[in-house]
């Protein structure tokens, strides 16, 4: 009966070593704003544009719904100063700009002009290949395979999925992207 028990006993233990080699390191990219500082960093911008001089008795403000900022002013002049608040503002709260979609700038009754500013999220399948491509082009030792709005990066070494970090930061400027998911 012991000789059952420690043979059952070192089938498992072999079987948890058989599962962790099968388990490859791995980690997500994305493109994903912290739409609670996006909140905070507009409620900031609400208060400077309500306690600023030049802004005294317009009607500037900066809304957020959703996905979307909007941004009403008098003139285009003063809704290019509320943009300025607005991205000082998301910047201070460590929210990259290049999430930030300008739209068209539109006239509303009377004086009024508007502009609806969309918060990207995720990353686009044209992104995701460009991502795709990078890793594969740099001959290192780890897949990239998208996963919807993201992109999985798997390798056998955690120091390949670092270097992996390291060169998209660098070769991919023009997109903000995020590490998450790291699995070990």
């Amino acid at each position: 009966m012991a000789a059952a028990a420690r043979l059952s006993v070192k089938m498992s233990d072999f079987e948890a070593v058989y599962e962790k080699e099968i388990a490859m390191p791995s980690f997500d990219v994305v493109s994903e704003a912290d739409m609670i500082e996006v909140k905070n960093a507009v409620e900031q911008s609400q208060k400077e544009i309500a306690t600023r001089f030049d802004f005294k008795g317009t009607g500037a403000s900066v809304e957020h719904k959703e996905n979307e900022l909007t941004v009403v002013a008098d003139s285009e002049f003063q809704l290019q100063q509320v943009r300025d608040v607005l991205t000082n503002k998301l910047a201070k709260r460590k929210v990259d700009v290049r999430f930030l979609e300008d739209g068209d700038i539109k006239k509303v009754g009377g004086d009024k002009v508007k502009q609806v500013i969309k918060i990207k999220n995720g990353i686009e399948s044209e992104d995701a290949k460009k991502i795709v491509r990078v890793i594969k082009d740099s001959k290192m030792k780890v897949q990239a395979s998208i996963q919807g709005e993201s992109v999985r990066v798997t390798g056998a070494k955690r120091d390949d999925l670092q270097a992996a970090m390291a060169m998209l930061r660098k070769d991919v400027p023009d997109m903000p992207l995020e590490f998450n998911n790291f699995r070990d």
